[in-house]
């Protein structure tokens, strides 16, 4: 029997310009679209190309003109800085307006370019909001990135103006941005005519006259700008995202498919309406931060919780917890690591004890695979429903979800859920056949994509199309693999180039890491590929352990093979596996295998930028020396 939401998708497929159309009713448009989709320059297809809007009118002004200027539009929580308050929508609008009449007072106009560089304040989710008033496109950059990988996105980029701040504020101290700007800025090519910068009191930033200027000082000699009409197929923003050569890749987001999908996933994903509390714990230099830290809650007119912390350390594993109790969310979203980092130093759960949790609904996962055993073990200890679901920078919204606001179904650990209405998702062999249920192949979407996924890379089309669309003819490659199982449900196991070839036999290194995570002192796992003479490669893992866990390694090491021979069989050829204090993972949460991968392999590879500890690498070199790995410094 077909189910609502299978339902929902075969529409969205059968009748794409239908259901878009209907979907575009939940915006205000200057021209609403005729032309639904325009398929007249395939591959690159265009949504809603004869319409018009502005993003910040319907992310803002549009409520405040409803009336409804009073309710809370974003809740601002920092720990780090112990500061809480709440701005208004109406607040919002002054703000925004403000901002980006400065923007217009020293010469940005529709189409130019400003590099975002900020921490978790209120202040940037107003800088993007500016440059969309105006119809300028923004480039957020993570805040702390260094200083070379900022000046190649001011390169690419080529901005008139950019926003920064003169600190970010972690849990182990100040970070000074400003002097990492000024160096990208003196490194970058491109030459930037303008610097706003807001003084945060826990770092002074030294000014450049006549470059820089101070964000309160400069807002007070303002005046307010209107909205800007901008085509639905102007570009909204351009997000980096990191490539295989090292020139990063600006994924281009457009204004009208973007409002029209974001809006939808809310309702229909998210279960989230006006006025409803939600929160995505990540940063506004990711994806996530885009979509439903500033525009998703913001487009339906919800309050949206930003939050400058960490889910253990600030203060403490509890944080999340009485965050969401305290703000009355709804819906919480946040990345399956942050919940193995609680579950690390709370296992049991503690601190989750006697905090009021009857407002939230729902708890969504993503950013990379989450296994079985933190989905358990959230919903064990939260008693909610604990969704995983699947998407990518590229796609700027889900791509497999569980439809929790119109059609819940079964969860099944280790599957985010069906294909979401809009994405035709198959799984393909080599050849691009498609594969059988439950055999495991590359992970494609057939074209054209929905609206509010990229429309092209930044300047480089061609680009565009080698990266994604040349490997299968007529489909979007997503970069992962995977299977779709009886019922429909797809299972993300890992990176294309995460899987392992061990005498023939292709393993996932999702699966391995899936197991591992089972055994009850394993707070979460990694396990790559290594060069072997006689079977190719061989998997081996390395496991961080819970709190207070006092097992031998020995006894470790004896136990995990076990488990692994049994749950995977003797064709794993699982017998490296070592303890290890700390993985090396991104900021936003992702382990590097790629790079523990070279060490192990003793290959050249350079620090991503977007690193989160650097000496966990130094660490993974010792734990790999000591298994007979990584012999040769190289780096």
């Amino acid at each position: 029997m077909t189910d609502v939401g299978q339902q929902l998708h075969q529409t969205s497929i059968a009748n794409r310009q239908a259901f878009w159309q209907q979907a575009a009713k939940a915006l205000d448009w200057v021209t609403p679209s005729k032309q639904i989709l325009d398929e007249s320059e395939a591959p690159f297809y265009h949504w809603f190309s004869d319409g018009e809007l502005n993003t910040c009118y319907n992310a803002v002004d549009r409520h405040v003109l409803a009336g409804r200027g009073e309710q809370i539009a974003i809740h601002y929580v920092s720990p780090v800085t112990e500061t809480e308050y709440s701005i208004t929508y109406r607040e919002l609008q002054a703000q925004v307006a403000r901002l980006a009449g400065y923007l217009q007072s020293v010469g940005v106009t529709k189409g130019d370019r400003v590099v975002i560089y900020m921490p978790m304040v209120p202040e940037t989710a107003y800088a993007m909001l500016a440059c969309a008033r105006i119809g300028a496109i923004h480039s957020v950059v993570f805040g702390g990135f260094a200083a070379n990988e900022l000046a190649t996105r001011i390169n690419d980029a080529k901005p008139k103006l950019v926003m920064s701040a003169s600190c970010g504020i972690e849990p182990s101290g100040v970070v000074p941005y400003k002097p990492l700007l000024d160096k990208a800025l003196n490194e970058a090519v491109h030459k930037v005519e303008h610097c706003l910068i807001l003084n945060r009191p826990q770092y002074e930033a030294q000014m450049q006259a006549g470059r820089d200027k101070d964000w309160q000082t400069a807002l007070c000699a303002s005046d307010s700008a209107y909205c800007v009409t901008v085509k639905a197929t102007d570009p909204l923003y351009v997000l980096y995202t990191s490539g295989t050569t090292g020139q990063p890749k600006g994924v281009v987001r457009d204004n009208g498919g973007h409002a029209v999908a974001l809006a939808w996933s809310m309702a229909n994903i998210y279960d989230i309406a006006q006025g409803d509390v939600f929160w995505a714990a990540s940063d506004v230099g990711w994806v996530v931060g885009h979509s439903y830290i500033v525009y998703g809650p913001l487009l339906v007119g919800a309050t949206t919780l930003l939050y400058e912390g960490k889910p253990v350390g600030t203060p403490d594993p509890g944080a999340f917890w009485r965050t969401i109790a305290k703000y009355r969310v709804k819906s919480f979203f946040t990345a399956p690591t942050a919940i193995r980092a609680i579950k690390r130093e709370d296992p049991d759960g503690e601190f989750i004890q006697g905090v009021d949790l009857s407002c939230l609904k729902n708890v969504f996962l993503a950013g990379e695979r989450c296994d079985p055993d933190t989905l358990h073990w959230a919903e064990a200890k939260l008693h909610k429903p604990v969704i995983d679901h699947w998407w990518q920078t590229e796609t700027g919204w889900p791509v497999a979800a569980n439809l929790m606001g119109v059609a819940p179904i079964a969860v099944k650990a280790g599957s985010p859920g069906r294909p979401v209405p809009g994405y035709e998702v198959d799984v393909v062999d080599e050849l691009g056949a498609k594969v059988a249920a439950n055999v495991s192949g590359n992970v494609v979407i057939k074209l054209p994509l929905p609206p509010g996924t990229l429309t092209t890379l930044w300047q480089n089309n061609k680009r565009y199309q080698d990266s994604y669309l040349s490997m299968y003819p007529g489909y979007y490659l997503t970069g992962d693999a995977g299977y779709m199982d009886e019922d429909g449900y797809l299972y993300i196991m890992s990176r294309i180039d995460d899987i392992i070839n061990v005498a023939g036999h292709r393993l996932s290194t999702g699966r391995f890491e899936e197991v591992l995570c089972q055994h009850p002192d394993v707070a979460e796992a990694a396990v790559i590929g290594v060069d072997d003479k006689l079977k190719g490669q061989v998997p081996l893992g390395l496991v961080v352990l819970k709190k207070g866990v006092t097992i031998t390694d020995e006894e470790l090491h004896k136990q995990l093979i076990a488990l692994v021979r049994q749950e995977i069989g003797p064709v794993a050829s699982f017998r490296l596996v070592s303890a290890i204090q700390k993985l090396p993972k991104t900021r936003s949460g992702k382990i590097l295998r790629g790079t523990m991968r070279k060490i192990a392999d003793n290959q050249q590879y350079t620090a991503p930028a977007t690193i989160e500890d650097p000496q966990t690498l130094d660490l993974v070199r010792t734990t790999l020396t000591r298994m007979g790995y990584a012999d040769a410094l190289v780096g």
